[in-house]
């Protein structure tokens, strides 16, 4: 089974608000088999819109991914975040295998 993932960009603009979706969501993510690889943390925009936060969730399946998304308990937490934050969410499914990039040759 081919995994999926959750990738977001979040910029928090009330964060009383936002803790709200941090107490919920976790549990939305937990249930479908969803699993954090990335969380916040140092990052550097190197193009594109600038935001504060990225997030990585992996679940086993693309079905996961959206049954989570849709689910009422994810969706309990992101009414909690709403006017909390400036999001950009894709869903997007992982390759079957790790595909090795070619070497290029010295120039």
């Amino acid at each position: 089974m081919t995994k999926a993932y959750w990738i977001a960009h979040v910029t928090v603009t009330d964060p009383v608000a936002y803790a709200g979706y941090q107490a919920l969501a976790p549990a939305a993510f937990a249930a479908f088999g969803g699993q954090f690889l990335a969380r916040g943390g140092e990052a550097m925009v190197m193009e594109g819109p600038v935001m504060d936060r990225h997030v990585i969730i992996a679940f086993p399946s693309l079905q996961a991914a959206r049954d989570c998304y849709h689910s009422p308990a994810y969706q309990a937490a992101r009414a909690a975040r709403s006017g909390a934050s400036e999001v950009s969410l894709v869903i997007v499914t992982g390759l079957p295998t790790a595909q090795v990039l070619p070497l290029l040759p010295a120039q």
